[in-house]
């Protein structure tokens, strides 16, 4: 599917005009029927739209994928019919494709959304951005860079976000309807110059390098590769430990490669050293957190009613066959998560791999960074170097105790940050009392041997740094090292 240039150029600008942006919806729309539509109901959404201006009859007929009246609709309609955007349905057009307005500004092209009811998907179906590809934009850092991959770049959502801070960008994918998409969806966006390229994992960048690393793969985990945009056909959760192991052959020093991932949680194996296991050997330091884990038949359940497949004759075998499959792997549940690799050339690399399920502070990509380098601090600095390292209390952290009414001491200390990963960490008396004091001038050691002299505790600096990294390593306190330190 391709458009001229022009026309996509009259398309956006008469988006602007109307106000047919993501805030414009939202605000078109109201808040109950906003909600309403991010569950896939369009009730609301066509009573609030049944005015017809000129913002309703955008959202009608390109978001909301319902016929329009031909009078109410002020577009170039024989050119975008003539291009298959639009089709005519007597009196009226319907969209032939979804076509939605973005966070960045820009907008998406994508087969239209599917819902119960509707004809089966077909094979290579395009689909939009959702949950998924929102989550991996607030995931990537935010450094610029000079070299982009998007791989697996579907209707091209990813690229909208790289461009802002990529030099150069190239894009690949497995469909070539979703390659044409994307590029619909980058030039009615405005963007240019992205290369996109055909083909499997970094089959298309053989030998190529580059400074980030994006991917919303078809992380999907199931007996069949039915849909290329979700499934890849590979063995159980095999590609997304593939895509991580090759990612690092690509990267320039100091790159990143960040993704979202499934994998499967197992009977009698510890699901995080098999998701650690992939970074295994990879030379890079790398990052892994787990957001959800669902038991098989919520999982089932979810990508089949992703499908709209519910309500249909082949609803129960199918949902049959794919638990089935799950019993004979053994698997107990199904994880979803992030991944991060950062090429810091260490003979020493550092994996944290944990699950951190509650509310954290948006974007995560403008932590990247500190979050990294507390990790990696945490590991690398010796027994010596930690203990002559000043440490500074992270911002946004509180302190919070906890005890029965009247009680001398409280039985509970909890460090808490309200900024970042918004992590609680349990500590004792001494970490509570550090974190009253560290200013990143006063090293470390004279800091606890302080602490000793008030408590009596004169073991300190031989039993206290290990609770000290593991408060590096989640960010609450971080470590200055260098000779401008007050003994």
């Amino acid at each position: 599917m391709k458009a001229p240039t022009d026309l996509l150029r009259r398309l956006r600008d008469r988006f602007q005009e109307a106000g047919y942006t993501l805030d414009g919806v939202r605000t078109r729309l109201g808040d109950t029927a906003a909600a309403a539509l991010a569950r896939e109901e369009l009730v609301p959404a066509l009573r609030a739209t049944r005015d017809a201006d000129p913002l309703g009859t955008l959202i009608r007929l390109w978001w909301l994928g319902v016929p329009v009246s031909i009078a109410a609709v002020d577009l170039p309609l024989t050119d975008l019919i003539r291009c298959g955007l639009l089709v005519r349905v007597g009196d009226s057009v319907q969209a032939a494709v979804h076509l939605q307005p973005w966070e960045t500004g820009g907008y998406l092209v994508s087969d239209r959304k599917v819902r119960p009811g509707d004809p089966a998907l077909r094979k290579d179906h395009v689909v939009g951005a959702g949950g998924a590809s929102a989550n991996l934009a607030q995931l990537v850092t935010r450094e610029p860079a000079g070299r982009a991959l998007d791989l697996g770049t579907g209707c091209g959502v990813q690229v909208l976000h790289l461009a802002e801070r990529a030099e150069e960008i190239v894009a690949t994918d497995v469909n070539r309807r979703a390659l044409d998409f994307a590029r619909l969806s980058w030039e009615l966006s405005g963007i240019d110059g992205v290369e996109a390229r055909k083909g499997p994992l970094f089959t298309p960048v053989e030998d190529e390098h580059f400074d980030l690393i994006v991917a919303n793969p078809p992380f999907v985990i199931s007996p069949a590769g039915r849909y290329t945009y979700r499934e890849s056909g590979h063995q159980a959760d095999s590609f997304c430990a593939d895509l991580v192991r090759q990612a690092p052959h690509h990267l320039n020093p100091g790159g990143h490669c960040q993704l979202l991932a499934n994998w499967l949680h197992v009977a009698g194996e510890d699901w995080q050293d098999r998701v650690g296991g992939w970074l295994a050997g990879t030379g890079c330091d790398g990052w892994v957190v787990q957001r959800e884990v669902q038991d098989p038949a919520e999982y089932v359940e979810l990508w089949l009613r992703d499908a709209a497949e519910q309500g249909t004759h082949a609803y129960r075998d199918r949902y049959d066959e794919w638990l089935a499959w799950f019993d004979q792997q053994r698997v107990t549940g199904i994880g979803f998560g992030w991944i991060t690799l950062r090429a810091t050339g260490s003979l020493d690399p550092v994996v944290r791999v944990e699950e951190l399920r509650h509310r954290v502070e948006l974007p995560v990509g403008g932590h990247l960074t500190a979050i990294l380098d507390g990790i990696a601090a945490a590991h690398r600095l010796t027994g010596d170097e930690l203990l002559t390292a000043a440490l500074r209390l992270a911002d946004g952290v509180v302190e919070e105790r906890t005890g029965p009414p009247g009680a001398e001491h409280p039985a509970v200390i909890t460090l808490r940050q309200t900024r970042g990963l918004c992590r609680a960490s349990t500590v004792g008396t001494v970490e509570a009392a550090l974190a009253g004091v560290v200013d990143g001038q006063l090293r470390l050691g004279a800091l606890l041997a302080a602490i000793g002299e008030l408590t009596g505790e004169h073991d300190l600096t031989e039993r206290a740094p290990d609770s000290v990294r593991a408060l590096i390593a989640e960010g609450f306190f971080t470590a200055v090292t260098g000779t401008a330190i007050e003994r």
